[in-house]
């Protein structure tokens, strides 16, 4: 068939969703089917919200099919629409009144949310059927617009290359350096690692030169490094040189750090708010989950530095969990006629 991928992105923003979107085009076209991405430029500030939503209403695609993924992707109109959802426009939903959302209590945030919830319940019930990344999504959809989904796992970038390693002198991290990934939280929480365990904090974004400052501050400049962007190469082989890796953002929609870490056979240490990432990680099985201060994360680091057989078995528990993770599956539940 020919095949559309559908996406929003915010220019110069680039993480999860782009890789997303990126390996599904390619998954499609592995499958033998020709496909294309198209994406259209958004702004998440309420004032602008529904421009993009609206451009989307207006163009025409030419296509045997088309799966929508982000917000406001899925308001294109076509008569074989299959949805398969990223995530809605959060600050509007789950994250209101919270340091990453402009709605607030005010008239008029309350007034935009109820149309935004009113216009996207209209967009995603046009599907033949929708998909969503993980349980949570899933969960969300049916709490604020409440429409039935259903879950479709897939592999993260680099599944195929990560591979297992030593265990060793330290813990890693690969995230945008973004207020919801919490990456000042895992900063600090290396004041209470007394092993000489490491953490290698690696990816860019607005908080990097606080973050720099708040390790200088807090005399962690030979326990912390932040190496910036990596190299797929390089991200390859500190995931498998980790003694674990830890990953602590706030209601994570999937997490690709969680299932990379699992496929290099390693432990994830994360918060028992962080979403998504908890449908994987099983509390002393496949790593540790804890309270989300620095003081537990840290805990957490100690107690895997001081014994690195139960990080080798947690890891090893971990690898097996996403083992059976393949496009074909995700690309026949889509494409389904």
């Amino acid at each position: 068939m020919d095949i559309v991928v559908c996406g929003a992105q915010v220019p110069f923003m680039s993480g999860g969703a782009e890789l997303h979107m990126d390996n599904l085009v390619a998954a499609l076209k592995d499958a033998g089917h020709r496909a294309d991405l198209v994406k259209v430029p958004t702004a998440w500030d309420r004032e602008r919200l529904f421009d993009s939503a609206l451009a989307w209403r207006l163009l025409p695609i030419d296509a045997d099919l088309v799966i929508a993924t982000n917000f406001p992707s899925y308001f294109v109109q076509h008569p074989r629409k299959v949805v398969w959802l990223f995530h809605q426009h959060r600050p509007a939903y789950d994250l209101v009144d919270t340091n990453w959302s402009d709605f607030g209590s005010d008239d008029a945030s309350l007034e935009a949310q109820r149309l935004l919830v009113d216009w996207d319940t209209i967009a995603l019930e046009e599907a033949r059927q929708v998909f969503t990344t993980s349980k949570l999504v899933a969960s969300r959809l049916e709490r604020f617009n409440g429409m039935a989904s259903e879950p479709l796992y897939h592999p993260p970038p680099l599944f195929d290359r990560l591979h297992e390693g030593p265990f060793g002198d330290y813990v890693f991290c690969a995230t945008r350096l973004e207020g919801n990934k919490r990456p000042l939280l895992l900063v600090d929480a290396m004041r209470y690692v007394g092993s000489p365990v490491k953490m290698v904090l690696a990816g860019k974004g607005h908080l990097d030169g606080e973050l720099r400052a708040r390790i200088v501050n807090r005399e962690l400049e030979d326990r912390v490094s932040m190496p910036g962007f990596v190299s797929d190469d390089d991200l390859v082989e500190l995931f498998a040189g980790a003694l674990a890796v830890v990953y602590a953002p706030i209601e994570e929609d999937y997490g690709y750090v969680t299932l990379q870490a699992f496929r290099a056979g390693k432990p994830v240490i994360t918060t028992e708010d962080s979403g998504g990432v908890l449908e994987w990680v099983e509390d002393g099985v496949t790593g540790l989950v804890t309270e989300n201060s620095p003081e537990a994360l840290g805990a957490a680091i100690e107690s895997l530095a001081s014994n690195k057989e139960l990080a080798r078995r947690m890891g090893a528990e971990a690898r097996d969990r996403v083992a059976s993770l393949s496009w074909g599956p995700v690309v026949d539940k889509l494409v389904a006629r």
